[in-house]
């Protein structure tokens, strides 16, 4: 028969692991960042009670944080951040690039919208070229609309110049900075476009090879044409310009001047479709954001070119009905609800939102409780539902969407309708006063048509692409000459009874929305704070072939993060779901006042390059 262990040897079994345990207490409890077994982020939130500046690259975090310094305000650091991103993360923004901004003016109370996006060429027919033309090279893109917004933000609300705002891009694309691996990888990965083009080339493969991570890389190109910009606005001034007028100097220079005329010669001698016109008919517009009010909140986020502001806010609206802040974060009906929200929102979104200088949009309605009421019934909190088509917000058959989706349907090949993936940073920006600034610039696709535009180091964001633009050319967002493709980029505001709560934005592509969804719920039902819910678990869904259409199949990947029972909860609720890695959907950038005790911290995203910087 076994033997049974006697008292005595169940101690010296027993004691070192009652010793061992309470010495592991104790030094967790001296050191807890170092030790704690329970901490639920990597990171620190990061104090900033003069200033805060979180975003996609630690040097563009940093020259953003020179310019709050040197007594800069939020716009002022805004553009010198998006100016270095343009150097330091070249794949993902630049002012070829487009954007969204979405600004809270401290002095006036009032949260405020910038589009920055441009229009597809005039001379562009989409039935003439494919897919892959659309997506990448010389018949790709659009306008660049980011430059534009640099300066409709600097003459709105900035103090400082355009020279000491650009100044630390200027010296990271003069002098070089220590190459990025994923800026590394992404070249080596398009490096057989950047070849097609001896410009291309001389920017991204210097001495005719990939640089390495961590080499000193140059844009000399792109530091002259920032030069130039600087001087027009140099000129001016010596000439009697005001500030204001200096700074459109320089705009007049970029679209109406030698760097207009330079990027014409360039598309018109490759076989390209931009002509002068296409770049002298760009304006950046400031408008009013999309808002709704979630749960005592007031959200605000990018009015129509983006349809990510709507998505976002719709999505809120639709859970809003669902006491989430009763469940476990980690419970499977969470994340159902949250997955059955997004599919309900984009149906909406891909039907009906499109270029709002060319069609009638239901903004309203779509935003509405009535009709959020009326999809909500959709969600079952047991089974996972089939990509729905639109619903039918009030005065949806005045839409230019809804007529436009009455035409006859032309049958495409299957292969023409896959959506291509963007490329986009993120950042929030708040300053003493308590300016804040959220804002998602973007290429597109990484490094935006892949094509350098003459000797300009310029490259466009490629908006003709599918996802930006429809495959069906029956769609209201099928590519067309002079329309601005829709944009998921939209940056959020948080306010509660006018004060300030949270900023954020991310990257992503077709996740943005998704993304900016979920941690919106983990910081407003959950109550996480803003490191905790950046770096929580989160998942996007993907649409094959895409989420234009009625039925696509929809799959969930949700980082492998997740517990057992999480997984198996959302597959017996009929998802298909699949494990991603840990880190790796999305990036956000967040500002955070906690509103106890009035103070603010930013969060940084560990799955990118991303970096929060204070003072």
């Amino acid at each position: 028969m076994p033997r049974t262990p006697n008292s005595s040897l169940l101690l010296l079994l027993i004691l070192p692991a009652l010793f061992f345990g309470a010495m592991a207490s104790a030094q967790e409890s001296a050191y807890p960042l170092q030790m704690s077994s329970n901490r639920t982020s990597h990171r620190p939130e990061v104090p900033g009670p003069n200033g805060l500046v979180t975003a996609g690259h630690p040097l563009a975090a940093m020259s953003g944080l020179q310019i709050l310094m040197r007594g800069g305000n939020a716009i002022d650091a805004s553009v010198a951040t998006l100016a270095t991103l343009n150097v330091v993360r070249p794949q993902m923004s630049g002012a070829g690039g487009n954007g969204f901004v979405t600004y809270f003016d401290k002095a006036s109370g009032e949260v405020l919208s910038l589009n920055a996006t441009g229009a597809a060429p005039l001379l562009l027919d989409a039935a003439l070229l494919s897919t892959e033309d659309l997506d990448k090279g010389i018949n790709a893109g659009v306008v660049p609309g980011l430059f534009g917004g640099w300066i409709a933000l600097l003459q709105r609300f900035g103090t400082m110049s355009l020279g000491e705002v650009i100044a630390p891009a200027i010296g990271y694309a003069r002098d070089g900075h220590p190459l990025e691996s994923s800026v590394a990888s992404g070249i080596a990965s398009s490096q057989e476009l950047f070849k097609q083009f001896p410009d291309s080339a001389a920017q991204f493969l210097p001495n005719g090879r990939v640089p390495a991570t961590g080499e000193l890389f140059k844009m000399p190109a792109l530091a002259m044409t920032f030069q130039k910009l600087v001087d027009a606005e140099t000129q001016a001034l010596e000439q009697g310009a005001d500030r204001v007028e200096a700074l459109q100097a320089a705009f007049e220079r970029f679209y109406k001047g030698d760097i207009a005329d330079e990027m014409a010669r360039f598309y018109e001698e490759n076989g390209g479709l931009f002509r002068h016109e296409d770049f002298s008919r760009y304006q950046a517009s400031w408008e009013q954001p999309v808002h709704i009010n979630y749960r005592g909140y007031d959200i605000y986020s990018s009015p129509p070119s983006s349809r990510g502001g709507l998505e976002v806010l719709m999505q809120l609206k639709l859970v809003e009905g669902f006491d989430l802040g009763a469940l476990d974060p980690d419970d499977p009906v969470v994340t159902h609800i949250l997955a059955e929200a997004i599919q309900l929102a984009k149906a909406d979104i891909y039907h009906f939102v499109a270029d709002p200088n060319l069609y009638t949009i239901p903004v309203e309605a779509m935003l509405s409780d009535e009709y959020a009421a009326s999809r909500r019934q959709l969600i079952n909190p047991d089974l996972a539902m089939t990509y729905p088509g639109p619903g039918k917000p009030a005065g949806f058959e005045n839409s230019s969407a809804y007529r436009q989706h009455l035409l006859p349907k032309q049958q495409i090949a299957a292969n023409r309708e896959q959506s291509f993936a963007g490329s986009t940073t993120s950042f929030s920006i708040r300053d003493k006063e308590g300016n804040v600034v959220a804002s998602t610039p973007t290429h597109g696709g990484a490094f935006g048509t892949g094509v350098v535009v003459g000797n300009t180091g310029l490259t466009f964001n490629n908006g003709t692409r599918i996802g930006s633009s429809s495959p069906y050319p029956e769609d209201v967002n099928y590519a067309r000459g002079g329309q601005i493709p829709i944009l998921n980029n939209s940056p959020v505001i948080v306010m509660k009874d006018g004060e300030f709560v949270l900023s954020l934005g991310s990257p992503g592509g077709e996740t943005i929305g998704q993304t900016q969804f979920q941690v919106l719920v983990n910081v407003l039902d959950f109550g996480m704070p803003v490191q905790a819910a950046i770096e929580a678990p989160r998942f996007s869904l993907f649409a094959a072939p895409n989420f234009y259409k009625e039925g696509a199949a929809i799959t969930m990947r949700i980082e492998d993060r997740i517990s057992i029972e999480q997984f198996e909860g959302l597959r017996a609720r009929g998802h298909d779901v699949q494990l991603a890695p840990s880190f790796s959907l999305g990036s956000i950038q967040a500002i955070l006042r906690n509103e106890e005790f009035d103070t603010v911290t930013a969060g940084a995203d560990p799955r990118r390059a991303a970096y929060a910087v204070g003072w």
